[in-house]
């Protein structure tokens, strides 16, 4: 019996890998969801999946948290505050259980990458390869998810600072399954994946997809990335979230949201969510 883990196992993508683990035949009794509300973790519960409490602020939640654990994936913190510090308390407790493979969700890209998002994953990157654990990183790209289609829609406008980079995105079930295969599958310590869609877009052609779903136009607006960051505040976002999209933007002018890897369509065993089928999945289409 080998036992799984899925940190933040409430939350969008560790729902999904849950899911994903049980879809592949993987045990509900084999698996454990670590979670901060195991209130809100009842539906995982309700399929047999062990779910325990822990804390990415909280050292002291770890140990028994990960008790037992031969593999883990750590999810990457949603906080913006010391998350490299929140994830190294994970690895720190996941060397200390004798965990065999700690599997972390990284930035595609991460260790060039110029945005301001890719430092807290090369941080942890350093700190996994410091560590002696065995690891695999899952560099992540965008996730389709991340552009809200019928937000745009009725605006008639997507917003950004992207110019006209290329965007591999795919969609967080897409990521989530090829977290699960990593898990539940040999052969993956010491490697790197750079995970991403088969086919890039523009902003331009998002905008495009969007009005030709929605039937009307929606254009894409390019602003400078301090303007753009100016722009977001104005709609309420948070100062450091503001600058971190705006940043990401700048990114992906940069190309550094763009591949050419094969790694998640070869994990997945499947083409990659397209951009016409995301949009179609959040305009209900």
């Amino acid at each position: 019996m080998t036992k799984i883990a899925v940190t933040a196992a409430t939350g969008h993508l560790g729902q999904l890998t849950v899911q994903a683990l049980l879809d592949r035949g993987v045990p509900a009794g084999d698996l454990v969801a670590v979670v901060r509300d195991p209130q809100k973790a009842q539906a995982l519960a309700a399929q047999g999946v062990e779910v325990r409490r822990a804390d990415y602020t909280q050292p002291g939640d770890w140990a028994q948290a990960l008790a037992g654990v031969d593999r883990l994936l750590l999810i990457s913190s949603s906080s913006m505050e010391d998350r490299a510090g929140q994830h190294r308390t994970v690895i720190e407790a996941a060397k200390a259980a004798g965990v065999e493979l700690l599997a972390y969700t990284s930035l595609l890209g991460a260790d060039t990458a110029q945005m301001s998002l890719a430092a807290d994953h090369q941080a942890t990157e350093t700190a996994l390869k410091g560590s002696g654990l065995p690891y695999v990183l899952l560099r992540n790209g965008w996730y389709l998810e991340n552009y809200n289609a019928a937000q745009s829609l009725g605006a008639g406008a997507v917003l950004g600072a992207a110019g006209e980079g290329r965007i591999n995105a795919a969609s967080r079930r897409d990521y989530a399954e090829a977290a699960a295969a990593v898990l539940s599958t040999e052969g993956h310590a010491g490697k790197t994946y750079e995970l991403g869609g088969d086919q890039g877009f523009t902003l331009a052609e998002l905008a495009a997809e969007i009005g030709r779903q929605g039937g009307k136009d929606v254009a894409y607006h390019d602003l400078p990335e301090d303007e753009y960051e100016k722009t977001l505040e104005s709609f309420g976002l948070p100062t450091p979230v503001a600058q971190m999209l705006a940043s990401s933007d700048s990114g992906v002018k940069r190309g550094e949201l763009a591949t050419g890897s094969s790694d998640l369509r070869d994990l997945i065993g499947r083409p990659t969510t397209t951009l016409a089928q995301g949009v179609a999945a959040q305009l209900g289409g």
